[in-house]
C-alpha cells in the first residue's frame, strides 16, 4: 500500500467540516443533560462502550492488541491521560459554559508541539510558530484577565479545566508519538485510550458520588450519539483520513470545531459571551493556526 499523503481534495474537505460539526456539538449534546447524569459519568460511559465496539471491529479486520509485547505500558499511559483530559472536562462542564469549553480544549495543539519540541529534535519549533504560541497564551491571558470581577470565580474555575484537559489531551499526543504506539495499528490505540479513560472515569464519578441518574429520551439519545457518532465512528474517520491524506492540512482544517462549538453554546443553549472572552478566543485560535499550519505555510513558500 502507497504511503503517500494527499492534499485535501473536495471529498476529504467535506468530512472534516462533518467531523468538526460532530465534535464541536459534543460538548452541547454534555451540557443538555448534566442534570440527568454527571458528565463525567457520561464520558466514562461512552468510552467503554465505544471501546467494545472498537474491539469487535478490531476482531473483525482480523487485528489484534500487543500488549503481551510490552505495548500495554504506553497503552496505559494513553489510557489515563485521556482518562484525565475527560475528567477535566466533565467536571469544568459543571461550572462553565459548553462555548467556553470548546475553545480552552483546542488549546491541545499547543501543548503537544511545546511537548513534542522537549521529547524530539526533529519536532523543533519554528520562529514562527512560537510567534504563534505567544499568541495562544496572549488569549489565554485575555480570556481569564479581561473579563473583570463581574465573572463568576466558577466559571474561571472551569475555565481553568478546560485548558488543563487540552494540556493533557496535548500531554497524549507526545506519549503517542514518543512510545510504541507511534506504529501501532490507529484502532489499536484507540482502544487503549477508550477503555483506560473508561476505567479511571467510572472510579472517578465513585468517588465523587456522580453516579445519580435521571433516565430520559434526551439523555438516551446523547449517550447513543456520543458513543457510535463521537466516539466510534468519528474517531475512525478520523484515523482513516490521516491516513490518506497529509496530516498538517487536517490538522488545520480541525479548527473548524471551536468554531462550531461557539456556535451551538449560543445557539442552543442561550450561553452568553463576554467581549474580552471573544478577543481572547480570537487570539487563541489565530495562535493555534499559526502553530499547525506553519510546515505548509514554509513548504508553499519554497516552491515558490
Amino acid at each position: 500500500m502507497s504511503t503517500l499523503h494527499r492534499p485535501l481534495d473536495a471529498r476529504a474537505m467535506a468530512i472534516m467540516s462533518l467531523l468538526c460539526l460532530i465534535w464541536g456539538f459534543q460538548q452541547i449534546a454534555l451540557k443538555a443533560t448534566a442534570a440527568d447524569m454527571a458528565p463525567t459519568l457520561q464520558i466514562g460511559l461512552r468510552s467503554g462502550l465505544a471501546a467494545l465496539l472498537v474491539l469487535g471491529w478490531m476482531r473483525w479486520r482480523g487485528e489484534r492488541l500487543h500488549w503481551r509485547e510490552g505495548q500495554w505500558r504506553a497503552g496505559a499511559l494513553v489510557g489515563g491521560l485521556f482518562g484525565l483530559e475527560f475528567m477535566l472536562v466533565g467536571e469544568g462542564l459543571r461550572h462553565t459554559s459548553a462555548a467556553h469549553m470548546a475553545v480552552f480544549l483546542y488549546t491541545a495543539p499547543v501543548f503537544a508541539a511545546l511537548g513534542l519540541a522537549w521529547v524530539q529534535r526533529s519536532e523543533r519549533l519554528h520562529p514562527v510558530q512560537w510567534a504563534g504560541i505567544g499568541l495562544a497564551f496572549a488569549g489565554m491571558a485575555l480570556a481569564f484577565l479581561g473579563r473583570g470581577e463581574a465573572v463568576n470565580a466558577q466559571v474561571l474555575w472551569g475555565d481553568l479545566l478546560g485548558l488543563l484537559g487540552g494540556a493533557a489531551w496535548g500531554a497524549t499526543t507526545v506519549a503517542v508519538r514518543a512510545s510504541r504506539l507511534a506504529t501501532a495499528a490507529p484502532a489499536e490505540t484507540l482502544f487503549y485510550q477508550l477503555s483506560g479513560g473508561c476505567l479511571l472515569l467510572l472510579v472517578t464519578a465513585l468517588l465523587l458520588g456522580q453516579t445519580d441518574v435521571q433516565p430520559s429520551a434526551r439523555l438516551a439519545a446523547s449517550l447513543a450519539f456520543q458513543t457510535v457518532i463521537v466516539s466510534f465512528i468519528s474517531y475512525g474517520v478520523w484515523f482513516w483520513l490521516l491516513r490518506q491524506y497529509l496530516a498538517s492540512r487536517l490538522g488545520v482544517f480541525s479548527f473548524l470545531t471551536p468554531l462550531f462549538g461557539v456556535g451551538f453554546g449560543v445557539w442552543l443553549l442561550g450561553e452568553a459571551l463576554e467581549p474580552a472572552f471573544l478577543g481572547g478566543a480570537a487570539l487563541v485560535l489565530l495562535g493555534i493556526t499559526v502553530v499547525s499550519a506553519q510546515p505548509l505555510l514554509m513548504r508553499r513558500v519554497q516552491v515558490s
